[in-house]
C-alpha cells in the first residue's frame, strides 16, 4: 500500500492510523537486513510513506503532540504504547541535533526511521531512510552533521538502558 500527503490537518489520531498501516506490514518479520533492505526499497525516503510520515512528525512536534519532553539535550516521547492495532509495537519519537543518547540494548530489536531536519544529519551513521536492528542488539544513538527526527518501533516497547 502506497500512502498520499495528507490533506487533512495530522492528529495523533491520522498518525496512528499511519503507523498501524505500515505495523500491519511489518507484523511477523523478523528484524533482520532483509527487513532494512525491504523498507528502505519500499518505504525509503524518496517515498511518499516517508514524506507523509516525515510531515506528520512535523507537524506533532509544531502542535506539542510530538517530543513533548527533554533530557540530556534530546526532546522525545512516547506517543503510542504497544497495541492490537499498531500490530504489537510502541512508537517512539526524538529529536537530536549533534548527540549521542543513552546507551539501551533491543531485547526484540528497534525499527526506526531518521529523518533529516538541519543539515545533512545522519543517524548511527546511516541517512535519512530506515535503520533496522535485531533481537539482543545495542547502541548508543548517535545523530552527526545536522538535526533529524527519528521515529522508532519497538515491539512490545521492549527497550532496557543500560
Amino acid at each position: 500500500m502506497r500512502y498520499t500527503a495528507a490533506v487533512n490537518p495530522i492528529t495523533p489520531e491520522t498518525f496512528r492510523a499511519q503507523l498501524a498501516t505500515l505495523t500491519g506490514q511489518l507484523a511477523g518479520r523478523p528484524l533482520d537486513a532483509v527487513l532494512d533492505a525491504w523498507l528502505n526499497a519500499e518505504h525509503g525516503s524518496a517515498s511518499d510513506t516517508y514524506r507523509a510520515l516525515r510531515s506528520a512528525c512535523q507537524a506533532g512536534v509544531e502542535q506539542g503532540w510530538l517530543c513533548n519532553r527533554e533530557g540530556g539535550g534530546i526532546r522525545y516521547g512516547r506517543i503510542f504504547k504497544p497495541a492490537d492495532d499498531l500490530h504489537g509495537f510502541s512508537v517512539d519519537v526524538v529529536d537530536m541535533a549533534d548527540i549521542a543518547g543513552p546507551h539501551h540494548a533491543h531485547p526484540q530489536g528497534e525499527i526506526d526511521l531518521v529523518m533529516p531536519i538541519e543539515g545533512d544529519a545522519t543517524f548511527d551513521s546511516r541517512p535519512a531512510g530506515w535503520v533496522v536492528y535485531g533481537p539482543g542488539s545495542a547502541h548508543r544513538p548517535t545523530v552527526r552533521n545536522g538535526r533529524a527526527y527519528v521515529l522508532y518501533l519497538l515491539p512490545q516497547g521492549q527497550i532496557q538502558f543500560t
